[in-house]
């Protein structure tokens, strides 16, 4: 039985690994003043720290129309797959609502609503690519990750909210109040939906330290087959530090996978952002 496995952009996941697992990658739209642009394909995030530096405002994002995945599925339907999709959160966007559209009009293409973001989405899409290679079906793959989003547990670190507030995420009063006292937010994906939690002070490097401290101290309920450490132009110091925090918090990993964070996540949360992502256990 042939599956193919198709993802959105906003998984995040690195071009090394969407080779290694075949997944076809579905960009979605950046717009830049006049431009539209895909995302990955021809605009990556360091044109937007450039747009944002340059202008004052964000770019605009859009997902996927419903011809767009349409064009896509067609394509491996038509060469015997069945086929699997993953989509950013339905609740951060339209592309889960469009791409479950597409899917009905060309048929055996199932719908995996992450309800995640960036390599939380990205854990999702791997696990699926395992289960293809064991020989799943689409509808067994479509289950098995629906049953796993809610334990997918996926969170950053921001060093400025002033792309929160450029987003119009927190006011102009809180960005000020959040910079003057140094304030770092932590920013949770719960429930399909980002919120901010805890919030730390002081030097970026040092706070992502905490935050991974917090993150893995005292747990015994974390699947130690996959951890990703994604983030937005971090230096690679740190990364190797924060490799290091995970390795004496909670021992060895199957595999730590880095990957830079996309067009969207950096839209979101702007550069020196870090996240832990993985998967709580049964």
């Amino acid at each position: 039985m042939k599956v193919k496995l198709i993802s959105d952009s906003t998984c995040d996941l690195s071009p090394e690994l969407v080779e290694k697992y075949d997944i076809e990658i579905i960009p979605l739209y950046v717009s830049m003043g006049e431009k539209t642009l895909s995302d990955g394909v021809e605009v990556v995030p360091e044109d937007i720290y450039s747009y944002v530096a340059e202008n004052g405002v964000l770019p605009g994002t859009a997902a996927p129309n419903v011809g767009d995945y349409a064009k896509v599925f067609r394509k491996w339907h038509d060469e015997g797959y069945s086929i699997v999709h993953f989509n950013i959160s339905g609740d951060f966007s339209s592309a889960y609502q469009n791409a479950c559209v597409a899917a009905e009009e060309v048929g055996d293409t199932f719908v995996v609503d992450s309800r995640n973001l960036s390599s939380g989405q990205g854990h999702i899409v791997l696990y699926g690519a395992e289960l293809a290679a064991k020989g799943a079906s689409a509808e067994e793959i479509k289950k098995a990750c629906d049953e796993l989003a809610p334990r997918v547990e996926a969170s950053f670190v921001v060093d400025s909210i002033d792309y929160l507030r450029k987003g119009g995420r927190c006011s102009a009063v809180a960005a000020l109040g959040a910079n003057l006292l140094r304030l770092k937010p932590c920013i949770e994906v719960i429930d399909g939906k980002m919120k901010p939690t805890k919030k730390y002070r002081g030097n970026i490097d040092k706070v992502i330290i905490d935050y991974v401290t917090d993150k893995l101290r005292g747990r015994a309920d974390i699947d130690r087959h996959r951890i990703f450490v994604t983030h937005t132009k971090c230096s690679d110091d740190i990364v190797v530090q924060v490799k290091a925090k995970i390795k004496e918090l909670y021992g060895e990993f199957d595999e730590v996978l880095e990957t830079v964070a996309g067009c969207t996540v950096t839209s979101h949360c702007g550069p020196y952002t870090l996240g832990i992502l993985f998967i709580r256990e049964k």
